[in-house]
């Protein structure tokens, strides 16, 4: 075994109908039932934003300003996955640009999720029913030499991600979801859409909006009032 370079072709992928779950739903819906702690870093944003995006993760691992894995890559993953690279954060180059996107949107792939940089900014922001998250744009393009991982555990924005996750992305930002913990989470966020509605309805039509949890902390805290 070569350490932080391996190609691992497949992995086992969660249920269709347990991702579909999750379609709609909005990100902080899902991260408030996450203790609000799961979303990535909000310095990876969508370029040119085209809707929520629910998939899969197929993981990559790139050395800073390299794509070879990613070119390996492109032919493994599956539709209805979600490329996910860690890219090191580093965005003096970009790891893919317009031709490396649509060769995987014609393959079915949803979409990518890159802690790192693109470049076609304006291409990619065009490219219709394919999501592109990124920490920013750079013209510098990648070398090619490796090494790097694919499909192994790998740290996306701050938050660690497994092959066969549930991604979830919208205008808000991006998570991940363990399979093994995602039919109670698309219950528990459920309920939280539920109440929300109810909520606004009390908004827009009775102008209320009903927190006695406000009152009880300012008490709690021991707040002087005047």
């Amino acid at each position: 075994m070569s350490i932080g370079n391996i190609i691992i072709k497949d992995f086992k992928r969660p249920d269709p109908d347990l991702v579909k779950k999750f379609e709609g739903m909005p990100v902080a819906n899902i991260d408030d039932n996450m203790n609000r702690t799961a979303a990535i870093d909000a310095g990876i944003k969508p370029i040119g934003y085209k809707g929520s995006m629910v998939g899969t993760a197929f993981t990559i691992k790139v050395a800073q300003g390299d794509n070879l894995m990613l070119n390996a890559a492109m032919d493994l993953a599956k539709p209805g996955d979600v490329i996910v690279i860690d890219a090191g954060g580093y965005t003096n180059r970009a790891i893919f640009g317009e031709l490396m996107a649509t060769y995987m949107k014609v393959r079915g792939i949803k979409g990518v999720i890159c802690d790192g940089a693109i470049r076609d900014y304006g291409g990619l922001a065009a490219l219709e029913n394919f999501r592109v998250y990124a920490r920013g744009a750079n013209p510098n393009g990648p070398y090619k030499n490796g090494p790097g991982e694919i499909n192994t555990p790998v740290v996306v924005g701050g938050q660690l991600v497994h092959p066969g996750d549930i991604v979830v992305a919208d205008d808000d930002g991006v998570l991940f979801i363990r399979p093994e913990y995602a039919e109670k989470l698309a219950k528990a966020t459920k309920m939280v859409e539920e109440k929300e509605s109810n909520i606004m309805k009390h908004i827009l039509e009775d102008h209320t909006y009903i927190r006695p949890w406000v009152d009880a902390k300012i008490s709690e805290i021991g707040t002087e009032i005047k």
